[in-house]
């Protein structure tokens, strides 16, 4: 039975999230520690207490979500005899979920993915004034369907396509008067629901290449090695381990569609029939499920689901 584990994105933080996780368990307050150091504050603070406004904050939710999946490895290694080498198949994140990913799997180190997420949140929301660009989900359009809605709704604006997340749901992102124009094309093309979401930024769409300049700057400047497990990376929905691609594939991501869809249909075409998604909430388990016929998705993010993970394992 081969498995994935996988990594939630922005939209998965809660207040409070991570903080049984460090009552209950060293690695978890060893991974919370690390970060906090390495971002010289206490983000698990904002992450335990609030406000729930100031962990919304793109800077503090992606690197706090980040921490909460390591922390969930560190502590399945320490008390489940997890080996993600051994264990894993692959591993893949949706759009910063891939950091965690790739933290998990050793590639990089805690703290510098604490610091690179630190500094993506908030390249990501000053690449754009406030009000100027918008994202919209469309469900119950094919992804040629929104593609093609994105195109007529462009009208000279940016409007594309930024996550294909399966199950007949597309996220476009783009200037807010092309996505206002893209929701009212897809009702009249027959879309179930489309509408606006409440995001500071339209992430992945070509508005963000200031964040894309500055992430292809901030990645020269870490340590990355191979990772343990390959990552099936969010723009290529495809495995890889080479360092240089790696680091590529993370710089493409910032303008680029996460091509979530395909990612978890590659890895299950590649044998994997349990995904585990390590982290806070479980929108990516339902997708699996969704995505993979007959795949089986299980959410680690509580005390209680680690001993469920070792119970199962025996």
């Amino acid at each position: 039975m081969a498995a994935a584990f996988t990594c939630p994105g922005q939209g998965s933080q809660t207040v409070g999230m991570g903080k049984a996780l460090a009552d209950a368990f060293a690695p978890a307050r060893a991974v919370f520690e690390e970060v906090d150091s390495a971002l010289g504050e206490k983000l698990s603070a904002t992450m335990w207490d609030g406000p729930a406004e100031k962990l919304q904050l793109t800077e503090n939710a992606q690197p706090a979500l980040m921490a909460v999946s390591v922390a969930l490895v560190k502590v399945l290694e320490a008390e489940a005899g997890l080996d993600l080498a051994r264990d894993a198949k692959f591993v893949a994140g949706h759009s910063l979920g891939e950091y965690s990913a790739l933290a998990c799997a050793g590639a990089f180190s805690v703290s510098d993915t604490a610091c690179l997420l630190r500094t993506r949140g908030s390249a990501m929301q000053k690449a754009v004034p406030v009000g100027e660009g918008a994202m919209a989900a469309l469900i119950g359009l094919s992804f040629e369907d929104a593609v093609s809605v994105a195109k007529e709704a462009a009208q000279g604006q940016v409007c594309q396509a930024a996550n294909d997340n399966g199950g007949g749901q597309v996220v476009l992102s783009g200037a807010k008067a092309a996505i206002d124009r893209a929701v009212e094309i897809a009702k009249a093309k027959g879309a179930k629901r489309a509408m606006l979401l409440p995001v500071s930024a339209p992430f992945h769409c070509a508005m963000m290449q200031p964040a894309a300049d500055v992430m292809a700057d901030a990645l020269s400047k870490v340590k990355v090695v191979a990772p343990k497990v390959p990552v099936v990376a969010n723009v290529r929905a495809a495995p890889l381990t080479d360092p240089k691609e790696i680091v590529q594939a993370l710089v493409e991501q910032v303008t680029g569609t996460v091509r979530w869809r395909e990612c978890v249909s590659y890895m299950a075409g590649a044998g994997v029939t349990t995904f585990y998604e390590v982290g806070a909430g479980k929108v990516l388990t339902g997708l699996a499920k969704r995505i993979a016929d007959g795949a089986t998705g299980i959410a680690i993010g509580t005390p209680d689901d680690i001993a469920a993970f070792k119970a199962a394992r025996g």
